[in-house]
């Protein structure tokens, strides 16, 4: 069976498909956790942990942390942790959006996080995420909605109006990207198109978060289809090949998946990485705080985020000695400001581990007269006092609303954290 036609990729690309934002990507990750026997809890619920438990729980619903209530000590054995984010960057439709120009309906858009805009022009984008509604008799409610269809474009300006187009483009975020939704002579609203499309009479959509998204499918590409390519590779990847690999890992060691909103934007909130979200779980999971600050020194967290992959076309912008290839295993992020929270301790546990599994790992550091993004590894292990290390699979055109993997490194990536959570001896090394 050639490796690209694995169980594993067709699920991610399926997962990819139906995951068009945060809130859908929690869903469709609590679904897979339900089907493996995870239990879900509620935060304002009192809870009642097991041994050998398993168990989920969601924050804002787009926000998540798995959890396995192990056999063994915390103290001694740890607690083994993996984090990834929902978030992507994105254009987010504004609250008063509606922009009528010589009887065009567009939409206002905001950008969330990094992204590059050149990609979005001449999409056929969508709209999802959440909305707030009333009903009839006045209650609240939430609702996931998703057209499923190409509704907006933003058309590029012709190269004969902008003859420099090719050389020196630049593009305002405020006037150069409303999409377009449809040409109208009457009143009709954004939101009176989100009443009729997915409301019923007597309710009313109250307020929303949406984004625009490109509807293109994930695919295997290539003339050995050795390539994946989609949107949100960035980070959804590391998020399912993260749950897929604690839902069959087995309950002998206390496992933790964290699955986070609004990495891209910083993670302050309260659903974030620098948010209290992971630290209420660990109180719940372990307890007082003597026996956690015990647990975290023999702890380990991998950071999964995505990575860049060496351009073949930008060869001269990667460190000559740190090049990574896709299809050639996960990479191992090093930076000496921090931005990647990996150090020799954390990174030696590690490749003992995959070096274990036959795992080929890579490592990535920014040429020296570059920047480097970051990741909620730092900000993970700062709050907890916990070793960490930077994780990612290699890509290319990271931010893009279309971005290009491979198909091997999501099955290395697995293998190795399924062996983490089921790692027989330490992860952590204390005699230091």
């Amino acid at each position: 069976m050639k490796i690209n036609k694995s169980k594993l990729n067709n699920e991610l690309r399926e997962f990819l498909n139906l995951s068009p934002t945060s809130f859908h990507a929690t869903e469709q990750l609590s679904k897979l956790l339900l089907t493996q026997g995870y239990k879900k809890l509620y935060e304002e619920d009192e809870w009642v942990l097991e041994k050998g438990g398993k168990y989920f729980v969601v924050r804002n619903q787009s926000s998540l942390i798995a959890f396995i209530m192990g056999r063994s000590d915390p103290v001694k054995y740890g607690v083994r942790m993996a984090g990834a984010h929902t978030d992507s960057p994105c254009l987010m439709i504004k609250p008063n959006p509606d922009i009528t120009k010589n009887g065009y309906l567009q939409l206002g858009v905001e950008v969330y996080g990094g992204a590059l805009l050149n990609p979005w022009f001449d999409r056929d984008l969508s709209i999802a995420g959440r909305i707030i509604f009333q009903n009839s008799s006045g209650k609240l409610h939430a609702k996931l909605i998703d057209f499923k269809r190409p509704v907006a474009i933003i058309p590029s300006l012709a190269i004969h109006l902008d003859r420099g187009a090719n050389k020196n483009r630049s593009i305002n975020a405020q006037t150069d990207i409303p999409p377009i939704l449809m040409r109208t002579k009457n009143k009709q609203n954004f939101r009176q198109i989100l009443d009729s499309s997915f409301l019923s009479n007597g309710e009313s959509v109250i307020d929303y978060e949406l984004s625009l998204y490109d509807t293109q499918k994930a695919i295997n590409i290539g003339i050995s289809e050795e390539f994946l390519v989609s949107a949100r590779l960035d980070n959804l990847l590391s998020c399912y090949v993260a749950a897929k690999a604690i839902s069959v890992a087995d309950q002998e060691h206390n496992c933790i998946l964290v699955c986070s909103d609004h990495e891209e934007i910083g993670s302050v909130s309260s659903s974030g990485s620098d948010g209290p979200f992971l630290e209420s779980v660990l109180d719940r999971m372990i307890g007082n705080d003597l026996v956690r600050n015990r647990a975290m020194k023999r702890s380990l967290f991998i950071s999964c985020d995505s990575a860049h992959a060496m351009h073949p076309n930008f060869k001269s912008l990667h460190d000559e000695r740190h090049q990574p290839l896709i299809n050639e295993g996960p990479v191992i992020k090093v930076n000496a400001k921090q931005r990647y929270a990996t150090n020799s301790v954390t990174s030696s546990v590690f490749r003992k581990i995959c070096s274990d599994a036959d795992i080929p790992l890579q490592t990535f550091v920014s040429r020296s007269d570059l920047g480097c993004g970051s990741t909620i590894g730092p900000i993970v292990s700062a709050r907890l006092g916990i070793p960490t290390i930077d994780v990612g699979i290699p890509q290319l055109a990271m931010h893009s609303c279309r971005e290009t993997a491979g198909v091997k490194d999501p099955i290395f990536l697995e293998k190795g954290l399924t062996t983490f959570f089921e790692y027989r001896e330490p992860v952590a090394i204390t005699n230091y």
